[in-house]
Order: C-alpha cells, then sequence, then structure tokens
C-alpha cells in the first residue's frame, strides 16, 4: 500500500477484481483484469487436461473456465467501451482461423458451454456430441432435399415461354429450308448465318425469363 498526496493507493495486483466490469472506469485497469482472467483460464486448461483428476474435480474447474469465458466477454466490452481494443471481435477472428485461440481446443455444447481437456471424455458427453454430429450429418443431407427442380432449370418450360420460342424457331428454319429446296436461297452459307442470328435471337435472356 502506497500514498499518493493525501489518498492511499494500493496496486491492482493487491486488489480484488471488480465483480462487474462495468464498475472499472479507467482503460489500464481493465485491461490489467483481463490478463488476469486470462492467465486463470489458460492455468484452468491445463489443469484439466490430467484425467486422474477425477469426474468431480474435472466438471468444477471445466466450470470454472466456462464462468471466466463469460467474465472475460464482459471485460472485452468493457474495454472496448473505454475505448480500447475490440476483444471480442478480435478472438472471434480467432476461433475462425484458430490462430492463439485459447479455446481452440474445447467442444462447444449446448447455450455456448465448452468442454475442455479431460471433460470432453466424461460420461455421457461423448454421447452428446455423438449425437449432434449425427444430426448435424441429417441435416446437412436434408439441404440437398430441399433443392427444387427450378434450381436446375428443369421447369423452365413449363410455363410455355420457351416451348413457344422454340418451335417458332424451328418453323422458321423449315420455311427457309423449303425455299432453299425451292431454289429461292442460293448461298447457303448465308442461310445458315441467318439461322442461327433467328434461332439465338428468339431465346431469351435469363433477364427476359
Amino acid at each position: 500500500m502506497k500514498e499518493k498526496g493525501n489518498e492511499t493507493f494500493t496496486p491492482l495486483s493487491k486488489q480484488k477484481r471488480p465483480h462487474l466490469a462495468s464498475k472499472c472506469e479507467h482503460l489500464n485497469d481493465a485491461e490489467f483484469w483481463r490478463r488476469q482472467i486470462v492467465r486463470e483460464i489458460t492455468e484452468g486448461i491445463g489443469k484439466i487436461q490430467n484425467p486422474g483428476l477425477g469426474e468431480h474435480l474435472i466438471r468444477d474447474i471445466n466450470d470454472d473456465i466456462n464462468k471466466k469465458l463469460r467474465e472475460k466477454y464482459h471485460w472485452n466490452r468493457r474495454i472496448k467501451e473505454l475505448g480500447g481494443a475490440d476483444y471480442n471481435a478480435i478472438e472471434k477472428k480467432q476461433q475462425v482461423t484458430g490462430d492463439g485461440d485459447i479455446q481452440s481446443d474445447a467442444i462447444r455444447g449446448s447455450g455456448g458451454y465448452r468442454y475442455f481437456g479431460a471433460a470432453k471424455d466424461l460420461p455421457g458427453v461423448k454421447e452428446l456430441f455423438q449425437k449432434h454430429a449425427l444430426r448435424m450429418a441429417k441435416r446437412k443431407r436434408g439441404d440437398y432435399n430441399q433443392i427444387t427442380p427450378d434450381y436446375y432449370g428443369w421447369r423452365d418450360e413449363e410455363d410455355g415461354v420457351l416451348l413457344e420460342l422454340e418451335q417458332d424457331a424451328l418453323q422458321q428454319r423449315s420455311n427457309k429450308q423449303t425455299k432453299y429446296d425451292n431454289g429461292e436461297e442460293s448461298n447457303e452459307e448465308e442461310e445458315d448465318d441467318t439461322y442461327n442470328q433467328d434461332y439465338l435471337a428468339a431465346i431469351p435472356t435469363q433477364e427476359m425469363v
């Protein structure tokens, strides 16, 4: 404990962390408390890797880690409010890339609860995630069942527009062939080019359809 003017100053390391992050009014203090929480989470993750701790202790440590993760979230938000870095956004990006994320070894359960280390092998936990993986696999297969023939364009002719245009183009082709056979059309190359232009013009674009 130190005296600063007429005030008594206690180093943060000797103080108890505020129960509510919103009570902290200084950015440097908020950064200090966040670092403290990160150290505690890291220590907990290190401890829970030992399966010999026993089921009850493993569950307690896992619960404590999750509690501190929620607490860290609130300190991250408070730091941003005080003008500091947006740690929640940074950590979200790290979770996607797996780069430097202390939670990358965890398995997520319901409600955002995470299982670390030996907690992933606790009775009931493995079965829980096996069922979850099965549901996700079925859901992914079900997504393909929702694709209708319209997606592939199989029903484009059902409105009659394309069929009518195709019939018109074929009729024009037949008329030109008749004229050519009767000697009315002498330039075959020109006739073919005219047919191609007419046929392509008769086919609607995506915007038209």
